[in-house]
């Protein structure tokens, strides 16, 4: 007698979890020589801003930068507030995409003139 045919084990599908964010600086993070240093083509009445990738819910992850976990440092000391409108088109994205969207985003930015910290 042949053996019972075996179900395939079926994987749930991956929710793609990852995002890209945008955090607005505080212009004073101007005064920091590291920041200006990375951002010679910054142009006059743009802002500032943090791009960041994460596997966690934007909003969450700002709060977390604030609170100093796992922080970056200019957004732990400048971070204002979550500019939505330039990400939010883009999430959830599988880890790689986010990886590689974070870098481009910032380039975009600073291609436009803002004030770009990027990690």
């Amino acid at each position: 007698m042949p053996a019972p045919a075996r179900k395939a084990a079926s994987r749930p599908r991956q929710r793609h979890h990852h995002h890209v964010y945008v955090v607005k600086l505080d212009d004073r993070v101007w005064n920091e020589a590291r920041f200006r240093k990375a951002n010679p083509e910054h142009q006059l009445g743009r802002p500032f801003v943090y791009v960041g990738m994460t596997g966690l819910d934007p909003d969450l992850r700002f709060d977390k930068h604030k609170a100093g976990i796992q922080a970056n440092r200019f957004v732990f000391e400048y971070g204002l507030c979550l500019l939505p409108a330039l990400y939010e088109v883009y999430n959830p994205m599988p880890y790689q995409a986010a990886r590689e969207m974070e870098v481009e985003l910032a380039i975009a930015l600073r291609e436009v003139g803002y004030g770009v910290w990027q990690a």
